[in-house]
Formats: C-alpha cells, structure tokens, sequence
C-alpha cells in the first residue's frame, strides 16, 4: 500500500512524463511557439527528448483500450452516449500499412505496380444526383449524400455479402439507415473518429448530426446553423472535416477561412489577423491530417493552403496550385508531409508540406466540370481520379506518377466522387445517374 507521500511522487513524476512528451510532440510537429509556452509554464526543457510520436502512440492505445472497455460495459463516456445496433468496437483503426516515402525515391520509368483488378456492383440509388460518399475511420461502414437531401449509411459486409455470386439467404440490404433531415442538396460527410455519430454539411447552411447507433432515428439529434461571416460568404456548408479527438469540427464555407467549431459548446471561432485572402477563394474542401496538427484548404480560387490545427493561423499557401482554375480537393498523407490535390485543370499533384515544393503530377485524366477529387487508396501506392469525357476511373502509381489502369467506371455519365477505404483495397463511387457504386479487389 503507498503510502501519500508516495503517491504525490509517483503523480509528480507521472506529469513530469506527460509534459515532456506535449513538449516534444508540440516541438516534433514545428508548433514552435506553443512548445515554448508550455515548456516554460511546466518548466520542462524545450529540448527533451522523446521517441517520435511517443504521445500519439499513448493516446492511439488509451483510446483503443477504452473502446474496448465501452465494448465490453466497462466504461461509459460522457460524450455522444449512444446504445443501439452498431457492432462493439465501433472506431477501432488497424495499424497502418507503411506508408510511401515520396521524398527518398526518385522517378523511375519501368517500375510501376500494377494496380490489382477490382470487380464492381451497382449497390444502391439516391433519387437524384448522389454528391459525395466517406468512409468511416474504421472502414466498416460508407455514407453517401445526394442533391435529394438524403443520407445513406452502407454497413461494408453486407455490401460484401451481396457481391457474393451464391448468396442463399435471399436478398440482402446493405443500407443500414437512410436519414432525411435537410432541405437543400448535401455537399460533403464525415465520421466522429469514436461515437458512431455521422456530421453532413449541405446547401441549406447547417451541419447536422445523427446518431447511427438508433435504429429508428430519421432525423438528426444536433444542428449547427452556419452564420454568415462577411458580405461574401452564403455560409453554403461546402465540406466538413472531424478533428482526431472528436471534440471539434471544421466547416468549409463560401468564407475564405473556414469555421472551427466545438462540437461540446457549438462555439464558433475564425483565425485573426490572416493575410488577405482573394474573396473568390470560397473552400471546396477542407480535411484534418492524422494527428490534427493541420489542416488544409482546396480554394476556388486555385489555392492550397496550410494551417496551423492550434492556432488556425495560415502557415502555407500554395497560390495557383491548380492555375486560375479551382482547386476541387485537398487531403494530407498519413504522415502529414504531403498534399495531394485535384483541380479543374485536369490535373492531381503531390506538394511538400514543408517547402511548398511540388513533388508529382499526375496527367492523362480530363476533369474540368465537376466537383471531382483524386485519392490515395488505402497503402498510400495508387492515385484514384476520374476522367470526364470517357467516364473512366483513372489510376496513377503514385511514386511514379505513371497511369497504370484506366476502367470503365460502369456509371452513366462521368462519377461525381471518389472515395477510397482507409482500411482496404476498396472503394466506392458515385454520380449524376443516382447510383452508387462499390468496387473491391479481386481475389
């Protein structure tokens, strides 16, 4: 039994620990301003050292293991309680694949993979055009929306099980729950990385939220009203993105600077004093990168810009990235050093975070009308994009930046969007003919 002398020491040298790892990490991701401050506030020295991304590790294994206690009854958090049909172990993420080092390796002609065949299948339809689709972190389950105003939500086994050719248990549903809640077409989706909490953002310039738990629930249990913040903004909630923790959100609107909310409070806030931005650079897409120490920006306006995810101050702006033309998405590696992005210059390219360097280019696919984006597929090897005028599915290896496939994409009329799993070789896509579609690696 300790005695409490012995635990005060044990829980100053616990916090001690705990210091020096917010320290290195602050200092490892370049926050160099915040590393200070909390270094001289815990008076712990700026230059501790730590294993590269101690901290991120610590709180990945706390945070799967309380999953698993929220699994097995243990535990009950405080936030987004939900009970219902969901499978135990919502939001558990595999380890991920190595991923690709773009900055050791230099082109080489002749040693591209081959990107492996994938069958396809008609899985369902919206009644009009489906807009957009997001997998969740987990891989276990893939929300469409659509200019109908609905939301479809797929549980991936059973889009699985109907693919399969001698399925004998009669016809199987793969839409788990379709939610109507809004009143105008719907842009973009994302999952809280924990809760089995779903977040759209539509036209109509809310974010709403519906628990996917609840098997009867149609309508959404939280809604933030996007207000607008200047003469240029009709604050049309064009993206939405989670933060890795869960506890914010950020919105990308016709404002040049997106929103960050606090999903707890639903307290809005907006970087100060950022250079100006063209007013034309409304966001098409705004998306966290794996720790949520930044996020990125896809502008209208042709830009890609980097922000600091604690300060949300500007931290690089790669003006003219896609020429005049808009740049229609923007999402970061797993390890946060590049960017990948799509525009209307019929092009995909890979940018240093660091440098603001472009690193690759990816060409031979036509997309110049629609709201279209180029993805990584699960390993990080391929490039996925879509060419508009023989509605094809376009994919480029991705440290070569060669074209290794181009398929039929099987949809009438090009695909509106791509989306790959974060855990699997699969993907989904759908478009202006209503359906959606789910392709899968053949075995």
């Amino acid at each position: 039994m300790e005695t409490g002398l012995e635990q005060t020491l044990q829980d100053g040298k616990l916090l001690r620990q705990v210091n020096a790892y917010i320290v290195a990490h602050l200092r490892d991701q370049n926050l160099n301003q915040a590393a200070t401050a909390v270094a001289s506030a815990t008076m712990t020295p700026l230059n501790v050292e730590a294993p590269p991304n101690k901290l991120l590790d610590l709180v990945s294994k706390g945070l799967a293991l309380e999953r698993d206690e929220v699994s097995r009854g243990i535990y009950s958090p405080s936030l987004f309680d939900s009970t219902g049909a969901i499978p135990a172990g919502y939001g558990l993420i595999p380890a991920p694949a190595n991923h690709v080092d773009f900055s050791a390796v230099q082109d080489t002609k002749g040693s591209s993979k081959s990107f492996p065949k994938h069958e396809t299948r008609h899985v369902s339809e919206h009644k009009n055009v489906a807009r957009c689709a997001r997998f969740s972190p987990d891989g276990r389950f893939v929300a469409t929306g659509s200019t109908d105003t609905s939301i479809k939500l797929f549980e991936i086994s059973k889009v699985k099980q109907m693919m399969l050719p001698d399925a004998r248990d009669g016809p199987v549903r793969p839409v788990i729950r379709t939610f109507y809640d809004h009143l105008q077409p719907i842009n973009d989706l994302d999952f809280h990385p924990q809760s089995t909490v779903l977040i759209s953002g539509a036209k109509d310039h809310t974010i709403k939220f519906f628990d996917f738990s609840k098997t009867v629930a149609k309508r959404a249990f939280r809604v933030i009203q996007v207000a607008p913040i200047s003469v240029h903004d009709t604050h049309n909630v064009r993206s939405v993105s989670f933060h890795p923790s869960g506890e914010f959100l950020l919105a990308g609107t016709d404002h040049p600077i997106a929103h960050l909310y606090d999903i707890n409070t639903f307290q809005c806030y907006l970087s100060s004093n950022v250079q100006e931005i063209n007013s034309n650079g409304s966001i098409n897409q705004v998306r966290y990168s794996s720790t949520g120490g930044l996020y990125v920006t896809a502008s209208k306006d042709g830009a890609i810009r980097v922000w600091d995810g604690v300060t949300a101050q500007c931290v690089r702006s790669i003006i003219g990235a896609h020429g005049s033309t808009e740049a229609t998405s923007a999402s970061f590696t797993k390890d946060q050093r590049f960017v990948l992005s799509c525009g209307k210059d019929s092009t995909a390219k890979l940018w240093e975070v660091g440098t603001g360097r472009l690193v690759k280019q990816y060409t031979g696919a036509i997309h110049t009308q629609l709201r279209c984006q180029a993805v990584f597929n699960e390993t990080e090897e391929f490039v996925l994009s879509v060419d508009e005028p023989s509605n094809e599915i376009v994919i480029w290896d991705a440290l070569t930046a060669e074209k290794v496939a181009r398929w039929p994409s099987n949809h009438i009329g090009a695909p509106r969007w791509l989306e790959h799993s974060p855990t699997e070789a699969a993907f989904v896509s759908c478009g202006s003919d209503r359906s959606v579609r789910f392709w899968k690696e053949t075995l």
